[in-house]
């Protein structure tokens, strides 16, 4: 059966703090991650609830830092169903040994998380030249890269994508750009100049789609520019679940709706075929 839609956006978090304590990066736990966690087995029940075939389960910093034992288990268990996206401190000196570590406990992607709901600001890290042993690492294992950071961080990114430009990289919520002026979306410039960059990928997930939702901005203008700037074939749906609020169910429908301006191909490459592209181990 041809997979349909793929989150590459979930997070999960295990009732077992002894076998995987919480330690929060930068030493403050999420409230989504507290408040409503939502452990691989609740995960699999609003994926069958949803109809969202496969994952590439991201791991949670603000949960659990930079160890990524429970998604690699969550994986292990459901390989056929799941990837995993691990994160590490990409300055240590043991970053490419890191990376190949979780590469062989069958993660299937890197996530570099330079700022957050618990970590606000720009962290300076993808400028730091401590970075680039580890980045390479995961450029020679063709590993894509979710980074997510704010606009200021963009400059520092834009050095790499330069430097790399055979290193896929997912820029996670889309940057989270400000829509509210309605179209042609001009404090959006950062995010559609991007597109220059042909290793560069768009991750639109559910906070763009509330984003979307408020006038005089519309996920048809907002969407359909993206979509006409990057290609449908650039971007990948993830539901940020369940740091949005909402079943999987309701992200999922809200989602489908956002873009069901556009036609059946673009659809298709934004609800499975990008992330599979992405992330090979999810192809059918």
């Amino acid at each position: 059966m041809k997979t349909t839609l793929i989150d590459i956006h979930p997070h999960i978090i295990s009732k077992d703090t002894k076998k995987y304590p919480i330690a929060p990066l930068g030493g403050e736990q999420s409230n989504w991650s507290a408040t409503r966690p939502a452990d691989v087995e609740k995960y699999i029940s609003e994926m069958d609830a949803a109809g969202v075939d496969k994952a590439a389960i991201v791991h949670s910093s603000t949960t659990y830092g930079v160890d990524n034992a429970y998604v690699a288990d969550s994986v292990a268990l459901h390989p056929k169903r799941f990837t995993g996206v691990f994160s590490i401190n990409m300055l240590s000196e043991d970053a490419p040994e890191k990376i190949q570590y979780w590469v062989d406990q069958g993660l299937g992607g890197l996530r570099i998380f330079t700022t957050g709901s618990t970590m606000p600001g720009q962290k300076p890290w993808l400028s730091d030249p401590l970075l680039i042993p580890g980045w390479e690492k995961a450029s020679d294992l063709n590993l894509s890269i979710a980074v997510q950071l704010t606009q200021a961080g963009v400059p520092q990114l834009e050095t790499l994508l330069k430097k790399y430009p055979n290193t896929k990289v997912i820029i996670d919520h889309m940057l989270k750009p400000d829509i509210t002026s309605g179209p042609p979306y001009p404090n959006a410039d950062f995010l559609f100049d991007l597109a220059q960059y042909r290793n560069v990928f768009l991750k639109l997930t559910s906070r763009n789609v509330v984003d979307s939702q408020k006038a005089p901005a519309s996920a048809e203008t907002f969407f359909g520019k993206a979509v006409e700037t990057f290609g449908a074939h650039r971007i990948a749906w993830g539901s940020n679940f369940p740091a949005s609020e909402g079943t999987l169910d309701s992200l999922v429908k809200d989602f489908k709706k956002s873009i069901s301006f556009l036609n059946k191909d673009d659809q298709h490459w934004i609800m499975a075929g990008t992330a599979q592209n992405l992330y090979p181990s999810l192809a059918d």
